[in-house]
């Protein structure tokens, strides 16, 4: 046999073949199952490719979410304690500038009854008529007691009252003038204070036995 007639005989077995519907069919079936079993090995390797991702990602343990939990609550503990760290300091600066200048109101009133104290020295050194000076002295004290009141000083009236520890200083005691002044202030020596109805000085007085 030439080799003209053996590719004859390979084209006629391939025409063959390609005419027989049976061998057709075989070969699609063939080629859907390769397609399948390519299909199936790919999931199969996606499957596999997840599940490794997913034990690659393996969940966060209870030790670790207490761990974090506590290093977040002692940095918040951190922060809050340099806070009121902050705040007390600047508070403490606040009240001891409050201390050295809570006088100043008064102290400045106070300056134009100073003044007026040096301007009645004055006049004393000259003045012939001693009822005017009085009278300008008077005014000054009033302007003084006026001054004070306003800050909230109040004198205390202790004559004819009854003793009370709470208000008075008891100096001494000497005979009551009648029955109805006994264990009352008969006298006073020193007058006492409020401010702001606190008692600031203590009324030096004298009770009756």
């Amino acid at each position: 046999m030439n080799f003209s007639e053996i590719l004859n005989k390979k084209k006629k077995n391939k025409m063959e073949v390609n005419q027989n519907p049976e061998n057709t069919e075989q070969n699609e079936m063939l080629n859907k199952t390769e397609t399948g079993e390519n299909e199936v090995s790919d999931g199969l390797e996606e499957g596999s490719e997840e599940s490794n991702s997913e034990n690659m990602e393996s969940p966060v343990s209870d030790e670790d979410k207490l761990k974090a939990e506590s290093t977040e609550w002692q940095n918040k503990y951190l922060r809050l304690y340099a806070e009121f760290d902050n705040f007390k300091r600047r508070t403490s600066k606040e009240r001891l500038e409050l201390l050295q200048i809570a006088g100043k109101d008064v102290i400045s009133d106070l300056l134009t009854v100073l003044d007026d104290f040096e301007r009645a020295q004055k006049s004393i050194e000259t003045a012939t008529d001693v009822v005017a000076v009085k009278e300008g002295i008077t005014l000054v004290q009033h302007k003084l007691k006026g001054i004070l009141n306003h800050k909230g000083l109040k004198e205390m009236e202790s004559i004819g009252k009854e003793f009370d520890a709470d208000l008075h200083e008891g100096i001494t005691s000497i005979p009551a003038p009648t029955a109805g002044m006994k264990g009352k202030v008969i006298d006073e020596l020193e007058k006492g204070y409020l401010l702001n109805d606190k008692v600031i000085r203590f009324a030096k007085v004298i009770i009756g036995a």
